[in-house]
């Protein structure tokens, strides 16, 4: 049972999980100022550094000039625009699949596939480390949610196989957000047709980054099937906002017609599209971003040789360090800034407890310099801490 939100509050803080913002006064980039001061930044999710790409800003500036800024109204009243239109036309065929839909966020998008499709007595079934937007859709469905242990398919094969569910459902993020580790898709995938399951793979990190051209994590694994939903973001290497969920042709008018969290909202600004179409033109053209990011990635798990602290095995953009007490991890946190860098600390409920965390996130804007100064100071406070 919950106490009080006063109480709870209190006690966030004295457990040392109270969460704090910082505001940038410029762009987003791997250079930021706060409060006055420059920081190199290993915080965002800007993979391919598009989030500031003068040619998005220049697709902004004109979607506004033609359909101003607000869609006014939901996608199903008069909200739809052409260039909402367009794009998901554009998403479908860049992904691989008939059609593709047009959310506001990934949570937003999670929470409407998984509600639209099972309910009581059908059964979802989701890995123990996904995103709080996948677990809480599967808290909202009313069906049965059961959790298997991180990439157990073991475990999952058989709560699958005990299931007496109407209708299964497989959800999963594809890149784990705070390990960085890739779901086996195709093991996933292999379950799903031997037990009669959907399958969500949640590819918000994955999505512009993994597969041929940046077609994500279907790509990646080279799938090909009717029971994948496959939901990405906007907002992480597209560099945009809002998301999508791409699937076969009744999977989507499914959602248009039960998905809440599409049915009951403003559609998203008509100018961001504009500008998410731009980003795909250029996610397709400009190979040498992903090049980039995976150079970065490899000298930084080559050269930051750690002696206490833990450097998971992922080869994505994301590199946690494992710290576990949040203490340390707030306190190496701080003195990463002092020292002019900032990488977040990431602790309780984000992560299970005692694995407090640095999560480091590289993007195609960053240099070796910028990588070789990281690991300098990581080696520094290692011995001070």
């Amino acid at each position: 049972m919950y106490s009080d939100p006063i109480t709870r509050l209190h006690s966030r803080k004295s457990n040392g999980l109270y969460r704090h913002r910082l505001t940038l006064e410029g762009p987003q980039g791997t250079h930021v100022s706060i409060a006055g001061r420059k920081y190199l930044s290993f915080c965002n999710n800007d993979y391919l550094a598009l989030a500031n790409h003068p040619e998005l800003v220049e697709a902004v500036c004109e979607g506004a000039k033609k359909y101003g800024v607000g869609a006014g109204a939901s996608h199903l009243i008069i909200g739809h625009h052409s260039s909402h239109h367009r794009l998901e036309e554009v998403l479908a065929h860049f992904t691989g699949f008939p059609r593709a839909l047009l959310f506001s966020s990934g949570y937003m998008a999670n929470a409407g596939v998984v509600t639209a499709l099972v309910g009581h007595g059908d059964a979802v079934f989701s890995d123990k480390l996904n995103h709080a937007s996948l677990n809480d859709a599967a808290a909202l469905s009313h069906a049965k949610w059961i959790r298997y242990p991180h990439l157990d398919l073991v475990i999952l094969e058989q709560r699958l196989a005990l299931s007496q569910a109407k209708c299964k459902l497989v959800i999963t993020d594809a890149v784990f957000s705070m390990d960085g580790n890739i779901a086996p898709a195709t093991k996933l995938l292999a379950l799903c047709e031997k037990y009669n399951s959907w399958l969500l793979l949640d590819d918000a990190h994955g999505f512009g980054v993994l597969g041929k051209q940046g077609r994500g994590v279907v790509s990646h694994f080279n799938l090909n099937s009717p029971r994948i939903i496959y939901m990405a973001t906007l907002g992480k290497a597209a560099g945009v906002s809002g998301a999508f969920v791409a699937g076969q042709e009744e999977v989507i008018e499914i959602l248009i017609q039960y998905a809440r969290s599409y049915i009951y909202t403003t559609a998203m600004p008509p100018l961001l599209s504009c500008a998410a179409l731009k980003s795909l033109a250029l996610i397709k053209r400009e190979g040498w971003r992903r090049k980039k990011l995976t150079q970065l990635t490899e000298h930084l798990k080559e050269e930051l040789q750690l002696l206490r602290w833990k450097l998971l095995p992922s080869i994505t953009p994301i590199q946690p360090v494992i710290i576990g007490e949040n203490s340390k991890v707030m306190q190496i946190s701080n003195a990463l800034r002092e020292r002019g860098i900032l990488i977040p600390a990431i602790r309780p409920p984000t992560v299970l407890k005692g694995s407090a965390r640095l999560r480091i996130s590289l993007s195609a804007a960053h240099s070796i310099e910028d990588i070789k100064q990281l690991i300098l100071v990581l080696r520094e406070l290692e011995k001070i801490f």
